[in-house]
């Protein structure tokens, strides 16, 4: 068993889990106040960092253990909850990468966070090109489908 905590919350416009049109969304991430603000120190020195958060709102009867077809479109193929992005997963984390637009103290400001307004942030990682995939990435026509307007 683990415990963990929440360490920051992030406050957006954005209030529901729509599936698309996120690449415009700015978001605030301010640090839980048991951190000084001095956790974040060099953060800006990078543009991007991924953020992994909970999907707080999804209902516990809700997870997905199997296989399904993503976001319920019986036009594509079923695939088991490990093998897409959706939110209901059996642990409710997310992970995205965005763009640091800047920090003030205790709070950076991002875009591209498809996260909801009071969403937990579980931890913040600084992108580094080195743990990005040195190959060229392959995913299935459905996976490009899917994400066609999500960044829009």
């Amino acid at each position: 068993m683990y415990t963990i905590y929440q360490i920051g919350t992030v406050t957006t416009d954005r209030k529901d889990a729509v599936d698309d049109y996120w690449g415009e969304v700015t978001s605030i991430i301010e640090m839980d106040e048991r951190f000084d603000e001095s956790c974040l120190d060099g953060i800006d020195s990078f543009s991007h960092l991924e953020i992994i958060y909970l999907f707080h709102l999804v209902d516990d009867n809700k997870i997905q253990y199997g296989a399904r077809h993503p976001r319920n479109n019986p036009e594509w193929p079923k695939a088991g909850i490990f093998a897409q992005r959706g939110k209901n997963r059996p642990n409710k984390l997310g992970a995205t990468i965005v763009q640091l637009l800047k920090r003030e103290g205790r709070i950076i400001h991002v875009t591209g966070l498809d996260a909801i307004d009071g969403t937990p942030v579980i931890d913040i990682k600084p992108v580094m090109k080195e743990f990005l995939p040195a190959e060229e990435v392959k995913q299935p026509a459905w996976a490009s489908e899917l994400m066609m307007n999500y960044w829009k």
